[in-house]
């Protein structure tokens, strides 16, 4: 009887048991649609067919490099979207239109997702490697230093064009910059590329709680490259060419690529997706956009059915006409910063 009576006690608290614990896994992921999701990418023209546009940014050329020789990466990075996407749910749309995938209706409001994190300071080290490191100045650091905390606080609504709805979406993204320290070293190599070897030769410093940025001599026209969040500790970090570090001269001079580069380091995609309307960024308040905007497009320029947004820092337009973040983007970059997130330990989570 005694043990007719535990059976029956165990067998209900097995039941309560499962009734109240949590999904496995595969419950948990079958409530977030990751049905859309990718990492690899085609190559892609510009609008303009012009070589210089292609390869202002190389991160998504280095993503596919990473991915080839790292098998475990994939897994990595889908469990860090799989967490993004858990969180931004909570923001969900709130006006008309759709997901960029759509290009649907470009007046898409997204609700900022209340994550307790004020702002976000992210502690930045700065390697300078040059023949002469000397060459990239003190008061380029520092103006770049200006550049970022700009940029991830400010709206700049007054900038938009007239006729456009885009000023719904722009936002202060939440994030401030400081200058941890500087780091010159005098390194006769004349390009570096962008396979990580100046990563290589002069290691990241605590990567977990720091953001490391390379000044150096990329080659090849390109602008400057960031690692996504979810890769190797040891190769963490964002690479810039020194002509477009800091506030100097020419049309990439504004300081924007290291804004556009930490853009993807903090999680966000280019907002044409990286594939002629086929393909999304993931954010529902950028629209759709059949490739890279270069120069200083008149509004609207018109693709996928939609107004693309030209001055959003995550396309390829020059400095002085890329000026917002979203709501949606903002969400999306926080994310990771969250309890669970790929870079929670920069935000002390």
């Amino acid at each position: 009887m005694k043990k007719g009576l535990l059976a029956l006690l165990l067998a209900a608290g097995t039941f309560i048991g499962c009734q109240e614990s949590t999904d496995t896994p595969n419950e948990q992921q079958s409530k977030v649609d990751m049905s859309d999701f990718y990492l690899f990418t085609d190559q892609y023209e510009s609008k303009t067919n012009s070589k210089d546009d292609d390869d202002k940014c190389y991160s998504m050329q280095e993503l596919n490099r990473q991915l080839k020789e790292n098998p475990g990466l994939y897994k990595k990075m889908y469990n860090a979207e799989l967490h993004t996407r858990k969180h931004t749910a909570k923001g969900k749309p709130t006006g008309g239109g759709g997901s960029n995938g759509g290009g649907g209706d470009t007046d898409v409001d997204v609700t900022i997702v209340a994550d307790n994190l004020g702002v976000v300071n992210i502690p930045v080290y700065i390697h300078i490697v040059y023949p002469n490191a000397s060459s990239i100045s003190n008061s380029q650091v520092t103006s770049q230093m200006s550049v970022l905390n700009s940029d991830f606080s400010s709206t700049n609504v007054n900038q938009l064009p007239s006729g456009t709805t885009f000023a719904n979406d722009a936002t202060d993204a939440g994030f401030s910059f400081t200058l941890a320290g500087t780091f010159r070293h005098d390194d006769a190599t004349s390009s570096w590329g962008t396979n990580n070897s100046v990563k290589s030769a002069y290691p990241p410093i605590t990567p977990e709680t720091h953001l490391n940025i390379w000044v150096c001599n990329i080659g090849g026209g390109i602008l400057g490259y960031a690692q996504f969040p979810g890769g190797a500790a040891s190769t963490d970090g964002v690479v810039l060419g020194g002509d477009y570090f800091g506030v100097t001269s020419g049309v990439y001079g504004a300081g924007r690529t290291a804004t556009h580069e930490v853009g993807h380091y903090f999680n966000l995609r280019h907002i044409w997706g990286d594939g002629r309307c086929r393909q999304d960024d993931f954010v529902a308040d950028t629209p759709s956009a059949d490739s890279s905007n270069g120069g200083c497009p008149t509004f609207p320029s018109i693709s996928c059915k939609t107004a693309d947004m030209t001055m959003n820092y995550m396309d390829y337009t020059y400095d002085a006409c890329m000026y917002m973040f979203t709501d949606g983007q903002r969400n999306r970059m926080r994310a990771i910063f969250t309890s669970g997130g790929a870079r929670a330990s920069m935000a002390g989570n």
